[in-house]
């Protein structure tokens, strides 16, 4: 690259910026300022700002979170005027408990089956 002092260029595989690709929900949520965001959320909509204010991190590190949040489909957001107010997503909520609720059944009936199966051994 003639003309450019490359050491001043920044490269685009970047760790944190693939962090924007996360698609799945539970790997968004393995971040605790993430879930602190989600719990806020469930009380009500807020704006970047608001949330920062709320919570333990910087207003770019929320607006940051937010990102990986939407983009795996846990949060959706309006425009208000000049900001943008974030809301959970019920939907994606509810699919995350139905998934939670898929694997507590399958432990709870193999919980069952061990104890009947040790029942009938005695």
């Amino acid at each position: 690259m003639a003309g450019l002092d490359e050491s001043k260029l920044v490269s685009v595989d970047l760790p944190f910026v693939e962090t924007y690709r996360l698609a799945d929900p539970w790997t968004a949520l393995a971040d605790g300022s993430r879930r602190a965001i989600i719990r806020r959320l469930a009380l009500g909509p807020l704006a970047v700002g608001e949330l920062a204010r709320e919570l333990p991190i910087s207003r770019p590190a929320v607006s940051q979170h937010l990102k990986v949040l939407k983009c795996a489909g846990l949060v959706g957001d309006q425009a208000a005027g000049t900001r943008r107010v974030y809301h959970v997503n019920p939907d994606a909520v509810a699919a995350l408990r139905a998934e939670l609720d898929t694997f507590w059944n399958q432990a709870l009936d193999t919980y069952k089956n061990i104890v009947e199966q040790e029942g009938q051994t005695k």
